[in-house]
Order: C-alpha cells, then sequence, then structure tokens
C-alpha cells in the first residue's frame, strides 16, 4: 500500500500520521508497515534539542496505526464519520534502544485474537533487524454517533 492507501485506511494525517507504506497485509493475520523518521519530525526540537529521539509512545501510536489498517483490511472496511479502532489497552511494552533521524523503523503487527469488537495485538518495531521496541496491544471498534 503507498501513502495514498494507508492514508483511505487511517484517519490520522500530518503531524500524527505515523505509517509511510505498508509492504505486506494479510487480513485476518498480520502486517508489516515502515514509518520513515525524518529530522523534520515536529517532536524532535523538543525530544531532545541536541540528541533527537523519537518518543517511545509515538512509537508505540505508530504500531497502534498499524494495527488500525490490519483491522480495517480484516473486516474489509475503511475509517469513516462514524466508526474509528481506539486504544483500550497496552501490555507488556518494552522500549530496548533509541530511534533517531534517518532510521526506517518497521512495524510488526499480528492478530492475538478478536472478540466482538476488540482486537487484540502484538506488536514490534524494528529499525536495522533489531527490535526497538514491543508491546501488546488492544484496540476497540468504536461507533460514533
Amino acid at each position: 500500500m503507498d501513502i495514498k492507501e494507508v492514508l483511505e485506511h487511517l484517519p490520522h494525517r500530518y503531524p500524527f500520521l505515523l505509517v509511510d507504506r505498508v509492504l505486506d497485509c494479510q487480513p485476518g493475520k498480520s502486517i508489516h508497515a515502515y514509518k520513515n523518521v525524518t529530522i523534520n519530525e515536529p517532536f524532535f526540537p523538543g525530544h531532545f534539542p541536541h540528541h533527537p529521539v523519537m518518543p517511545g509512545v509515538l512509537i508505540t501510536e505508530a504500531l497502534a496505526q498499524a494495527a488500525g489498517i490490519l483491522s480495517f483490511r480484516s473486516l474489509g472496511e475503511k475509517p469513516d464519520l462514524h466508526s474509528l479502532f481506539f486504544f483500550v489497552g497496552i501490555d507488556k511494552a518494552r522500549f530496548k534502544k533509541t530511534v533517531t533521524a534517518g532510521d526506517q523503523l518497521h512495524l510488526h503487527v499480528s492478530i492475538q485474537r478478536q472478540f466482538r469488537n476488540i482486537w487484540k495485538f502484538e506488536a514490534r518495531a524494528v529499525v536495522d533487524g533489531e527490535t526497538v521496541a514491543e508491546a501488546e496491544l488492544m484496540c476497540a471498534k468504536s461507533n460514533i454517533a
């Protein structure tokens, strides 16, 4: 999926869109996407001025956005004004290495289980073949009036 298709499957927009491309998506199973981390990211001037590091919460959010694409693709749907996926839980989050400008953050997410409108995912972020973060994520599909 190129950026146009990513934008069709996520409600997020700049500066909060954290997925640039999807390399592989197997609906009902898994997704492999990536985010190109550049020095122009809006968080780098404050985190930290002399040693730019991508915040762990944004790495987790990038994984959640990949999970959102996987969820919508698995359902054969796209986000609209009446339905979105929201975070409902993060378990076993671990941050193993820093992510900085110039890195390509690969997002690997697989569905562990789905029950009703709750989805549980195993998620891992990788840079240069090394795991930089991992977590179990839970998201819920919500209908908005």
